[in-house]
């Protein structure tokens, strides 16, 4: 894989997890949502942006089992930035140390 192929292949995992990470915090904020045009807009929209994140890493012909191993430490990282930015929820040392071990298994993974 050269540089362009490797940046444009981060960027789609990086821009899924995003998706992923965003749609699921739309839907936690639906189901905590007491107004009901709000909490349906919320959901609407949720649904749509986890189906866009469904589309985005299962449209390419990568290798899906190692490429999503790369994913999932995209998608720890932005949900816990969105945990903590949205929903005000800090990480603890637990997670911090857990989300090492996701990062160095990433980095495990990401070499041939």
């Amino acid at each position: 894989m050269n540089i362009k192929q490797l940046n444009l292949t981060l960027l789609l995992l990086f821009t899924a997890a995003v998706l992923e990470a965003g749609g699921d915090a739309l839907v936690r904020l639906g189901l905590h949502s007491s107004a009901p045009v709000i909490r349906v807009a919320l959901f609407l929209s949720g649904g749509l942006i986890l189906f866009s994140y469904g589309y985005v890493v299962n449209a390419p012909p990568w290798d899906f089992g190692r490429l999503l191993g790369v994913y999932v430490v995209f998608f720890f990282v932005i949900a816990q930035l969105i945990s903590w930015i949205v929903f005000h929820q800090r990480p603890s040392t637990s997670v911090l140390v857990g989300g090492a071990f996701i990062i160095a298994g990433g980095i495990i993974i990401s070499y041939p």
